[in-house]
């Protein structure tokens, strides 16, 4: 039998390896962002064209690379990070693995522009599918240029299953508020077809969050410092009045490296725990600096996932000092005798000593005694807050009671009765007016009856339903009516979630909002839709936008089925709420009026049906 087993080419090889590193234009922004800040760069900038589809540049002012060092960085697995298996366990740089160049030219075109500041002139090398098409002596500035252009053109299968252009630049978006957040220190500029959309500069950590997130959220948060042995945390939590439906500002870095950890993201929700509504998440912008020796990156290529050596420690810490810090600045609820203002002694009595108070009794005072013309008896003076009122002696209580006690011819035509109220049959029909053919199971359930047997209504998704199609109607056939506010209702959102309302306002206003100002400072909105109350204006917004980032339609009809789906899912009733019976009957009527009554708009069963011969069958 021949041999089966063959050594791959190097070209199939990285677009194998592509496939883990690079699964979209923001893993290109990643990579790229990370080898600029390893190469010490105090500023870098960003070009992104078509969502990164046609170009991904990053340019930097870093220390550049040799002509040797230009060539060898496209090779796999060649790396100047680290040299032993050790250094794995001692790791300060972003990268270590020596696949990512080598995996984005095999799927892209590159052009790499470097130059050392030693050197007079730079070198330019051109990549196609891991091939060299030229290299060259150019000159360049000090550093380095990567630009990645036509990225999966030889793989068009994965070419064909990137999202939109809003989709994609949502995701590099993430990418470089995770790494422009990790380091203040450096200078980051961002620009999308040309327009400028990030441009920050070296500062502290807290105006980095709040040039990234915008100027309101200075006032969200809370600093979080602890030093121990194990751990040092510093950053910020933001206040419980400013949680979030999403967890878009929810921000973990270990050693200046963005992780996900669900059990330390556990740790912060426990310390909110009782000031955070249900479905809300805090938000916190947290560096932790451990010893490189207590975690492993080497776990997956994101390099997302840490492993911890003591994780139950960390834990302790961390929901400790976020917890201290919420008592420390007022946002939890203590119970402090010294800052209490309410409890602290009065200046004037601090330094005084208490005294035995002293006891005054009046023992000429008779309560009992009264005034029938003769004289008063001398009291002191004695003011009770009440007012006396003339009381009658005794004897008055028994007067005219000599004619009705003991007189036996009794005028009873002068004695009245208490009415008795009228009691119809209540087998009256008469007094029937309509016939209840539902009722509430749960107040989560309408059950009514069928011919066949009987019908259990989902009054959630029913309803969901029931919105769901009435907005899609207005957004797509005709505009909906809007109620005006009498006073204009001011919302506050990160540069991100504006972006995401302003996408939508067109479908928006078919639904019946009305926006005076829509801007990344503010957005003003003056009339919303007839039957939304003006408290659920921003949750129906925060749904909105949480939909949105998880679920980015494509076109402008995906777009309006979108918006219809969350604000039918935040006006929707919901379970545990109480109707009548009228309510319950044109819950029924307007489903079953739908184009799709048996689901939701999530696709989810409405109602289930049970025929008589399914409920016989119970008690055999």
């Amino acid at each position: 039998m021949s041999d089966i087993i063959q050594l791959l080419p190097d070209h199939v090889a990285n677009q194998i390896a592509a496939g883990e590193v690079v699964q979209r234009p923001a893993s290109v922004v990643k990579e790229l962002l990370e080898n600029a800040i390893d190469a010490n760069a105090t500023e870098i900038k960003l070009i992104i064209k078509d969502a990164g589809k046609t170009l991904v540049q990053v340019i930097d002012n870093g220390k550049g690379m040799s002509v040797t060092d230009a060539r060898l960085s496209f090779e796999r697995h060649a790396t100047s990070k680290i040299k032993a298996a050790e250094d794995l366990f001692q790791l300060n740089t972003k990268g270590f693995r020596g696949e990512a160049l080598a995996s984005i030219a095999a799927i892209a075109h590159v052009e790499l522009k470097t130059k050392q500041a030693t050197d007079d002139l730079g070198t330019t090398i051109v990549i196609e599918g891991s091939e060299v098409k030229s290299q060259e002596v150019s000159v360049t500035p000090t550093g380095t240029s990567v630009g990645v252009k036509n990225l999966f053109f030889n793989i068009p299968a994965r070419r064909n299953f990137l999202k939109s252009d809003t989709v994609e630049l949502r995701h590099i978006t993430d990418e470089f508020h995770r790494v422009a957040l990790a380091h203040p220190n450096i200078a980051f500029s961002f620009y999308h077809n040309g327009s400028d959309l990030f441009n920050v500069p070296q500062e502290n950590y807290r105006q980095r969050v709040v040039h990234i997130f915008g100027s309101k959220t200075n006032e969200k948060l809370v600093p979080v410092e602890e030093e121990t042995e194990v751990l040092k945390i510093s950053g910020f939590v933001g206040k419980p009045e400013y949680s979030k439906k999403t967890k878009s500002e929810q921000f973990f870095f270990v050693n200046q490296r963005f992780i996900k950890s669900p059990y330390l993201n556990h740790a912060i929700k426990s310390a909110f725990e009782g000031l955070l509504k249900d479905g809300y998440h805090p938000s916190y912008f947290l560096n932790l600096t451990v010893d490189p020796k207590t975690i492993d990156i080497n776990i997956h290529p994101t390099k997302t996932e840490i492993k911890f050596d003591d994780e139950h420690t960390l834990y302790a810490i961390l929901r400790s000092a976020v917890k201290h810090s919420l008592g420390q600045f007022n946002i939890a609820p203590v119970l402090d005798f010294e800052h209490q203002s309410s409890l602290n002694t009065p200046y004037d009595y601090r330094d005084k000593k208490a005294s035995t108070p002293a006891i005054e009794v009046d023992r000429s005072f008779n309560p009992f005694a009264e005034d029938f013309g003769g004289s008063k008896p001398k009291t002191t003076s004695h003011n009770t807050g009440f007012k006396s009122a003339p009381t009658a002696s005794w004897e008055s209580l028994y007067v005219g009671l000599e004619s009705k006690g003991n007189n036996s011819e009794t005028d009873y035509s002068q004695v009245t009765f208490e009415s008795e109220s009228k009691n119809e049959s209540i087998f009256n029909d008469s007094s029937i007016e309509t016939k209840k053919t539902t009722f509430q199971l749960q107040q989560k359930y309408i059950v009514s009856t069928l011919k066949s047997g009987m019908l259990v209504i989902d009054q959630n998704r029913a309803h969901q339903r029931i919105l769901y199609e009435n907005f899609l109607k207005h957004i797509t056939i005709k505009e909906a009516t809007s109620q005006q506010l009498l006073f204009p209702l001011q919302l506050h959102f990160t540069p991100n979630e504006t972006k995401i309302i302003d996408d939508l306002k067109n479908d928006l206003e078919h639904t019946g909002f009305v926006f005076s100002e829509l801007s990344e400072k503010e957005i003003i909105i003056t009339g919303v839709p007839v039957g939304v109350p003006e408290s659920e204006v921003s949750i129906i917004l925060e749904q909105l936008i949480s939909d949105v980032e998880n679920d980015v339609p494509d076109t402008n009809f995906s777009a309006a089925d979108l918006l219809a789906k969350s604000m039918a899912k935040s006006l929707a009733i919901k379970n545990g709420q109480s109707l009548n019976s009228t309510e319950q009957e044109h819950m029924v009527n307007s489903l079953f009026a739908c184009k799709e009554p048996n689901v939701s708009p999530t696709n989810r069963p409405t109602f289930i049906t049970m025929a008589v011969d399914d409920i016989e069958k119970k008690f055999m």
